[in-house]
């Protein structure tokens, strides 16, 4: 099977069935994305597949062969870190940080979706579970982002 992950082609040789998730961690080496609960209701697992935020415990690798799919590895480019991570420790938003890598894989596709979101947006595009309960970090740190990248995309990238 074949795929396309944060730009790399990879083959792996695993049954159509398995979960990405699994192939992600165990077959690539992958390990930002994380199991939380199996059943896609915590959003540990969150990457994006073609820009979208899909949760790959319950997605078989065969719906992904084809698809650009983005890990955590590969939501920054090269040394500079995403928008988002920076916000992310500037807010201080992780207290445990396991499920942090699902909720900045939701939150990047919220604000390629939404580059300005209210909290309302905010509140309805993050359905990532937090057991820290950091949600008010979270969204300040979308917040934070969020105005971040909009001085960017108004001066061509040097904010």
């Amino acid at each position: 099977m074949d795929l396309l992950v944060n730009g790399q082609r990879h083959t792996v040789d695993v049954a159509p069935e398995t979960p990405l998730l699994w192939v992600l961690r165990d077959s690539l080496n992958l390990t930002g994305t994380k199991f939380g609960c199996g059943i896609a209701a915590c959003g540990a697992c969150t990457v994006h597949m073609n820009g979208q935020a899909v949760r790959t415990c319950v997605l078989p690798v065969a719906a992904a062969q084809g698809q650009d799919i983005t890990t955590i590895e590969g939501l920054a480019q090269g040394d500079a870190l995403h928008a988002l991570q920076q916000a992310w420790i500037e807010e201080q938003v992780p207290q445990c940080g396991y499920c942090q890598s699902g909720m900045l894989m939701a939150a990047a596709s919220l604000l390629s979706s939404t580059p300005q979101p209210t909290d309302a947006d905010i509140d309805a595009a993050m359905t990532n579970i937090c057991r820290c309960g950091t949600y008010q970090r979270v969204r300040a740190g979308i917040h934070k982002a969020a105005t971040v990248l909009q001085a960017q995309a108004v001066t061509g990238g040097a904010a």
